[in-house]
This record gives C-alpha cells, sequence and structure tokens, in this order.
C-alpha cells in the first residue's frame, strides 16, 4: 500500500473478493478521501485505466481484469502462488516482501516459431477485431474460429494449444480471449463439435 501511495496517477481504487474487509490496514486506505472501493461482482478491469490500483487475493480468473489495463500503477495482493504464476511470468512486475524488494527479471527477446496454413494471419485479424472492442472478442469472431476449425481441421491439426496461447499473448490479447481461444482448439483436438450460427456455418478464412 505504502508502495501505491508513493506511485504518480490517478485516483486509488481498490478490489476485494467482498465488500466486507477485515484487514485494518486495508480498512485505512479505504476510509482516505478519494479512495474507490469495490467487490468483485458486477465490477470489470476496464475501469483501471489512468488509475492506481489494488487488487486483494484475485483468482486466476479475476486477474485477467488486469490484462491490458492502463492503470498508472497496479499492486496485486497475492492469494497463491498457483493463481497468479502465470500472470507474473507475463508481466514481471516488482516484487514485493517482507524487508526485500526484487526488481523485474531481464527479459530474453521471444522469437515465436510462424504458424503454418495462415494460422497466424488469422490470430492476428482475430487480435486486431478484439482490440477494437473494450469486452474483447465478440460472439461473430468466435463464431468464425468455431467454424473455420470444424471446416478446415487440416489446417489446425499440426498447431498446439500452447503454441495458441503463446502467439495470442504476444499479441498482446485480454486473459480471457486467449483462454477462449486456446479452449475452441483444445476441444476440437479432443473430437468435440461446436454449436455455430447458420450465418456462419460454412465459414472458412482464406
Amino acid at each position: 500500500m505504502k508502495w501505491l501511495l508513493a506511485q504518480p496517477g490517478g485516483p486509488v481504487v481498490i478490489v476485494t473478493p467482498r465488500r466486507a474487509v477485515e484487514s485494518a490496514s486495508l480498512k485505512r486506505l479505504i476510509a482516505q478521501p478519494n479512495v474507490r472501493h469495490h467487490a468483485w461482482r458486477g465490477f470489470h478491469g476496464g475501469h483501471f485505466d489512468g488509475q492506481r490500483v489494488l487488487y486483494a487475493w484475485p483468482d486466476r480468473q479475476h486477474l485477467k481484469d488486469l490484462w491490458n489495463a492502463d492503470a498508472d500503477a497496479t499492486v496485486v495482493i497475492e492469494w497463491g502462488v498457483e493463481e497468479t504464476a502465470e500472470w507474473i511470468e507475463d508481466v514481471n512486475p516488482i516484487q514485493l516482501f517482507p524487508g526485500e524488494t526484487i526488481d523485474p527479471s531481464p527479459r530474453a527477446e521471444i522469437t515465436l516459431e510462424p504458424l503454418p496454413n495462415g494460422v497466424d494471419e488469422i490470430l492476428e485479424y482475430i487480435a486486431g477485431m478484439a482490440a477494437g472492442y473494450s469486452s474483447g472478442l465478440k460472439w461473430n469472431e468466435e463464431d468464425k474460429l468455431k467454424a473455420d476449425m470444424m471446416n478446415r481441421p487440416e489446417r489446425w491439426a499440426s498447431i498446439t494449444v500452447d503454441q495458441v496461447e503463446a502467439n495470442c499473448r504476444a499479441l498482446g490479447m485480454r486473459g480471457d480471449d486467449i483462454d477462449t481461444i486456446a479452449g475452441f482448439l483444445q476441444r476440437r483436438k479432443e473430437g468435440r463439435r461446436f454449436n455455430v450460427r447458420s450465418s456462419y456455418r460454412t465459414f472458412q478464412f482464406n
């Protein structure tokens, strides 16, 4: 909390699992003027832009609120290593421990192998479309992906779920959208089919 308040930026927003907070120090911060407090329910991370954010004890699902949020500063109070490991790997944050601060580790340049059969271009298109919406990927783009995976199975046969996740992440996609796309491919590899609206049932990417 001291670190967050020392950062320049907009108003402070605190997000907790519930409105009731047991932590005495958090209660004192919430009571300060111009500090806004939200519970998870009904709150979405798009409200973080231009603010200083303290996100307390998020699980993996709620950490997705922070992906690509343009906050001035962000503090995550960790609930458990398993829930935050992927987020820490991607964000590479300053890590604050009792009596110790660990600076972000130097990042090696990531070179991803091009994906065959036009999948690179498909993911770039999907990422571009998703970036144009504040809520991420729309149903029609999801239907296009699902239809292509069913109508062109050979295109996706050699592509792994890990490859799709890595490329989507490199394209700067939101966590929810990455999980959605990777989930589609995983389901197809399990032999499952999709329900696609009639307008896209025969769709294939060129």
